[in-house]
């Protein structure tokens, strides 16, 4: 939670870094510089891509990665793990991301009926920016809605993963899907006999990467898959690790407590050693890689990303963007449609007995809830650069991306003043 808030505060500061950037006297070394170009040669082959390409097909694959780590922890073991714990933020994510899409499509339908492919767009929540909100609210925010919007984000990006694979796919490649399956069925079996070094599973990942992006597959749904097949296993259960720590400890504690030098004492070293092993297996794979990666992914790949796709111009066709269908149909879709979709579903999932709201939390507070849901700009982002392609791309995801911009920055304000107003919680007895 700690992590997800800093990292959205630093995500706002890319974001306006960006704008100022690409509104600035210098605004065309801003994008010659994210269309400069990267050579990576495996194999023989040689492929090229640009600098933005990369951050979107190559460092979000590993966000993808991180998201695909979260799910599946959240399904085994977290808020996602019960039909009853589920019932709740699925419900939510559904409608949040159904009555976003219809008043896209409406808006889009009634302007022009051009950019209708970009329906998915105003359909995902920012799980970052949301917590980084709440954070700034402290414990004005009570810690179950804080829990009940991560699931919600969490579930909404099942959704955007699912939008993406079935939706937003170019032409297949059957033999380097073929391969990047087969990659996929390596890396099960390397769960499956025991395999826990991380380094099998990155280079498995890797070449998956290298195939899905010849496949027409959208590469980062790779990280995804492959972050289902990471183990979740100890190597030793809870109480022997109790045992082999003490042992260590005691045997440190033995050569001289807290004095002494542990260099010149072999066996002080062996005792942290020890310690470390003793960690490292009491900790399974999926663990370890989700709190290795979650830092390099708030604070470095969704940064970067921000900085590389928010630089859009401000200047005097900005109205006419907002005002297009596009733009339209993504901010509204964004600020009325998510706080519609996620209120009015969870409502309905209450009084039909599939779960329940979050305790302690009143009206408004869940209506404030409904709005940060409505921050949709990382995925929306994203999904934006796989829905317009072709010769009028550039146009629709300049009115896109305008749309997220301020769909999401008045969704976010309103949140923030709806939970700010709201009465304290009582401290707990």
């Amino acid at each position: 939670m700690h992590i997800e808030a800093s990292g959205g505060l630093l995500l706002l500061g890319a974001t306006f870094m960006a704008l100022l950037w690409a509104n600035s006297p210098w605004s065309e070394g801003y994008y010659q510089f994210w269309d400069s170009h990267l050579s990576l040669g495996i194999g023989g082959r040689t492929y090229t891509m640009s600098l933005e390409h990369f951050v979107n097909d190559g460092l979000m694959a590993v966000f993808f990665f991180s998201v695909g780590l979260e799910i599946k922890r959240e399904v085994l073991v977290g808020e996602l793990s019960s039909v009853r714990k589920a019932a709740m933020p699925i419900a939510a994510a559904i409608g949040g991301m159904i009555v976003p899409a219809v008043i896209y499509v409406s808006m889009v339908t009634v302007r022009s009926g051009h950019g209708i492919h970009g329906w998915a767009i105003p359909t995902a929540t920012d799980i970052a920016f949301a917590v980084g909100v709440m954070a700034l609210l402290g414990k004005r925010v009570p810690l179950s809605l804080k829990v009940f919007v991560t699931a919600l984000a969490i579930a909404d990006d099942i959704g955007a993963v699912l939008v993406i694979a079935v939706f937003y796919t170019s032409e297949i490649s059957v033999q380097a899907l073929g391969l990047a399956l087969a990659l996929i069925g390596l890396s099960a079996g390397a769960n499956r006999i025991g395999v826990r070094t991380p380094l099998v599973y990155a280079l498995l990942g890797i070449a998956m990467w290298v195939m899905l992006l010849r496949s027409g597959i959208h590469a980062t749904i790779g990280g995804v898959m492959l972050a289902f097949t990471i183990p979740v296993s100890m190597r030793i259960p809870g109480g022997a690790f109790v045992g082999y720590a003490r042992g260590a400890v005691d045997k440190f504690d033995a050569r001289g407590g807290g004095g002494g030098d542990i260099l010149t004492d072999p066996e002080r070293q062996d005792a942290v050693q020890g310690l470390v092993r003793a960690c490292e297996a009491v900790q399974t794979p999926l663990n370890r890689l989700e709190h290795a990666l979650q830092p390099w992914v708030a604070f470095g790949i969704m940064p970067v990303f921000a900085l590389a796709n928010a630089g859009i111009s401000l200047g005097a066709g900005f109205g006419d963007s907002i005002g297009s269908g596009v733009g339209l149909g993504v901010g509204l879709g964004l600020l009325l449609g998510k706080p519609i979709g996620v209120i009015g579903t969870s409502l309905l999932a209450a009084k039909f007995g599939l779960g329940d709201l979050p305790a302690g939390v009143s009206r408004r507070q869940f209506v404030g809830a409904g709005f940060l849901a409505g921050i949709g700009f990382t995925m929306s982002m994203f999904v934006t650069n796989l829905a317009f392609r072709g010769e009028d791309s550039q146009a629709f995801i300049q009115l896109a991306k305008t749309g997220i911009l301020c769909g999401s920055f008045v969704s976010a304000l309103l949140g923030f003043l709806l939970l700010r107003g709201a009465p304290t919680p009582p401290p707990r007895r």
